[in-house]
């Protein structure tokens, strides 16, 4: 027999008899090996690069010991952006050793601020991540995760920008100022450094002003209070809030009863005491520059740098609109607040960039250091229909697209214009100027409520906003900066914008501390929509619900706003040069007598505003090549003509029965003119919300002036009444057939149509039907004249109006 075949060299040799057969897994355990390679690498080279950055750190950074011993706090030295000085802050006063402080001062810090302080090793994971799934589910930034030790190497060393890089470096000091000191260290330069408001930096300063006493004599009570601030000076500031800063110290000694810091009899007795602080004196007030000196204050301390040098900081604050600004808020409270029962005004000034040029916090800083265009939230009202309309032009609309002003329920809710009556069929400027609330209504609940909830936030606001309908009129709370910011991005030609007060920080010896970037510019509107929108509110400047806020050298734009029973009443609005906004109301939102946006709010904005632009050649808003300025109510309205359900022809002329004088109610908040009505016309009863409109149009509800023209003019719908009289300036300046096609409204080729001297029989405030046919001539519009009086105006065969 023949014997075995011979091995191939080149293959394995089989194994042997009875042996297990290898298993197929040689390529998991490469995959493993290779991820078991690249862990020990990336380790060593992470170890290799913290001591790398420890070195650094010991040789380019001051000891911290050194900075234990500092005697006296730095001297901030606040500059207006004209170079005069603000403000001073930071006197000196006697650095506080850790041994002399009552144990409870430092229990409550610990308690509030970093319970595991004297377990982990300046970076606590398990905070980090506790304050991650935190912020995870509250959708925003409710928690911090940075221990004291990271806290104290951002305020020696860093800078106050949120980016990642600064991120790792605040983690890697941390690290090494555990390395080179002990946590009595650590813990008594935080207690001498941190800022507790009001300019106070360190535990003795803030003792001294908020309880005139040492901090060596505070008691539990007090301690409690001292470290609560610690969270947020200004809202829990007790010369501010004194209601705020008791609660926050009872929520401190809970904490500290949890942490084993004090015993359930300790926490009983100091609940009972009676706190008393100190009084703010009048004499402190620095002519009305405190609350924006606060605003600068409160973003300066992770800037502070160690030692004993002046620091100077440059703000965009202008001194002399600053100070004229808190006078003209005084005044006007103290004439009229007291008959209508309103106590707070707050209000901000903004340049086209975001630079805060003036600040007023409240009617008195000695009487209430609470910020209330910062830290107060209020709901705006219909001044947040501005992102409402927005939505509607960015989903394709335009100013002189048609809507109905009637009644209807949106999920069991019906808005309603406080007259409780209904206009008809107006364009969406008009439903603008004068705030027509179920028009707004209409549009969110056709566009949808994240989507204007979306604009507003790319705009700038930050405040949660409930999607609900209601969001339409205002009803979510914002803050008076974020609202202004917000216009503020329409007066710089539709430019993202961040409002700052600090434009540079530097020593005395001309080292730069920090210095604000030139951000890039991005274009956050097309161009086309912001022209759009400041038409319309410039309209209700002119014409609107906003008369009393017009200005009669430049171009301005805004919109009021007023909340249910007259709780707040706003007006924000801008120039080419500035934004503004004005907020007036009560603390404890106590309702005021009959206050509307476009009333004192309005009257204060006015007074700033002409004051601001003294000196200011004017110019024309972003995207409107000419603006209509102020017309006095005196000055005779022209009637302006009804839309017909085809908004591209006008199917008759119908003059307005009742000439406007005067300035329009705001709708939501007060009466609003029901033309139907005058004419006899029963109102229409409301209906229930049709369901959502499908990708082709508005109609009926809202009609797209970019449809196409029907060969014969539809008969004016009997709910429908004509548009209301409209002052000439606003007729000429922008041509209405202009946008969308061939669509005609109070213009003709550019030209108004003008009331005649002496109207026409029957008609109080009627047309010359002669005079409009000239002028229609050389147009390619139709005109024919009606038995009872009236035109239509209809168009040409195969001609359309040039755009």
């Amino acid at each position: 027999m023949p014997g075995p075949p011979p091995l191939n060299p080149l293959l394995p040799s089989p194994p042997p008899a009875g042996a297990t057969p290898p298993q197929n897994g040689g390529w998991r355990t490469s995959v493993i090996r290779r991820i078991l390679a690249l862990t020990v690498c990336g380790t060593f080279a992470t170890v290799v690069g913290i001591v790398g950055m420890m070195v650094y750190y010991t040789v380019a950074l001051p000891d911290p010991l050194t900075l234990r011993h500092k005697e006296r706090a730095p001297v901030i030295r606040i500059l207006a952006s004209d170079g005069s000085v603000l403000a001073e802050r930071g006197a000196a006063h006697d650095f506080m050793p850790l041994d002399l402080l009552p144990k409870q001062v430092t229990d409550a810090v610990v308690a509030t601020e970093d319970r595991r302080f004297y377990e982990h090793w300046g970076v606590d994971p398990a905070g980090m991540a506790r304050a991650f799934f935190a912020n995870i589910r509250a959708g925003r930034f409710a928690q911090g995760g940075s221990t004291l030790t990271q806290q104290l190497a951002k305020n020696l060393f860093l800078t106050h920008e949120r980016t990642l890089t600064r991120k790792v470096e605040e983690l890697l000091l941390a690290l090494w100022l555990e390395l080179r000191l002990t946590k009595s260290d650590i813990l008594e330069l935080y207690l001498n450094r941190v800022y507790f408001g009001g300019g106070a930096y360190g535990i003795e300063a803030a003792s001294q002003r908020y309880f005139e006493k040492s901090a060596r004599e505070l008691t539990l009570a007090e301690s409690a209070v001292i470290a609560g601030l610690l969270k947020a000076p200004s809202k829990y500031s007790p010369n501010a809030s004194p209601g705020a800063a008791r609660s926050r110290g009872r929520s401190v000694l809970k904490k500290m009863l949890a942490a084993g810091s004090i015993r359930a009899a300790d926490e009983k007795r100091a609940l009972a005491e009676r706190i008393k602080f100190a009084e703010a004196k009048p004499g402190k007030e620095m002519n009305g520059v405190e609350y924006a000196v606060d605003f600068v204050l409160e973003r300066m301390p992770p800037l502070v740098g160690a030692g004993h040098a002046e620091v100077v900081v440059e703000t965009t604050i202008d001194a002399d609109l600053q100070k004229q600004t808190h006078a003209i808020v005084t005044r006007k409270l103290a004439a009229q607040g007291e008959s209508l029962a309103t106590s707070q005004a707050a209000i901000v000034v903004l340049d086209v960039d975001g630079g805060i040029r003036a600040l007023v916090g409240g009617r008195s800083y000695a009487e209430s250091q609470y910020n209330r265009v910062v830290k107060a939230r209020r709901q705006p009202g219909s001044a947040f229909k501005t992102f409402v309309f927005l939505a509607a032009l960015e989903s394709g609309l335009t100013p002189d697209t048609v809507a109905y002003d009637l009644p209807l329920t949106i999920e069991g809710w019906s808005p309603r214009n406080t007259s409780g009556r209904y206009q008809g069929a107006m364009p969406l400027r008009k439903a603008l100027a004068e705030s027509v609330n179920t028009v707004a209504a209409r549009l969110q609940f056709d566009l949808g409520a994240r989507r204007v909830a979306d604009i507003a936030r790319r705009l700038g606001i930050k405040s949660e906003l409930r999607e609900d309908p209601s969001l339409s009129l205002g009803t979510s709370e914002v803050s008076l900066l974020e609202l202004t910011g917000s216009y503020g991005v329409l007066a710089n030609g539709g430019a993202a914008i961040e409002p700052h007060g600090i434009r540079r920080v530097r020593m005395s010896s001309g080292r730069v501390l920090y210095a604000r970037r030139a951000t890039r510019t991005e274009q956050i509107i097309a161009p086309a929509h912001v022209g759009a929108m400041n038409d319309m509110l410039n309209a209700a400047l002119v014409s609107g619900t906003g008369r009393r806020a017009a200005l009669t050298r430049h171009p301005a734009a805004g919109k009021t706003g007023t909340t249910t029973d007259f709780r707040d009443a706003v007006f924000v609005g801008y120039t080419a040069h500035y934004a503004a906004g004005v907020w007036v109301g009560n603390d404890n939102s106590k309702p005021m007598n009959k206050v509307m946006g476009g009333g004192l709010p309005a009257e204060i904005w006015r007074e700033i505003m002409v004051t601001a632009h003294v000196g200011k050649a004017p110019l024309s808003l972003p995207g409107t090549a000419r603006v209509p300025l102020y017309v006095p109510p005196e000055e005779p309205a022209s009637p302006t003509s009804a839309l017909s359900e085809n908004p591209e022809v006008l199917p008759w002329l119908q003059p307005s029965p009742i000439p406007r004088t005067a300035p329009v109610a705001e709708a939501h908040d007060a009466p609003s003119r029901d033309t139907s009505q005058a004419l006899g016309e029963p109102a229409p009863k409301p209906q229930p919300m049709p369901s959502r409109i499908s990708s082709r149009g508005l109609a009926p509800r809202i009609l797209n002036s970019s449809r196409p023209a029907a060969a014969t003019p539809s008969p004016l719908p009997a709910a429908v009444a004509p548009l209301p009289a409209t002052p000439k300036s606003a007729a000429t300046a922008y041509p209405q057939h202009q946008i969308g096609a061939d669509f005609i409204s109070r213009a003709v080729d550019g030209m108004p149509l003008e009331p005649s001297p002496g109207g026409v029989a029957g008609l109080p405030h009627g047309f010359d039907l002669d005079a409009i046919k000239q002028r229609l001539k050389a147009s390619p519009v139709t005109a024919q004249s009606r038995p009872d009086g009236m035109m239509t105006l209809g168009t040409k065969p195969n001609s359309r109006t040039q755009n």
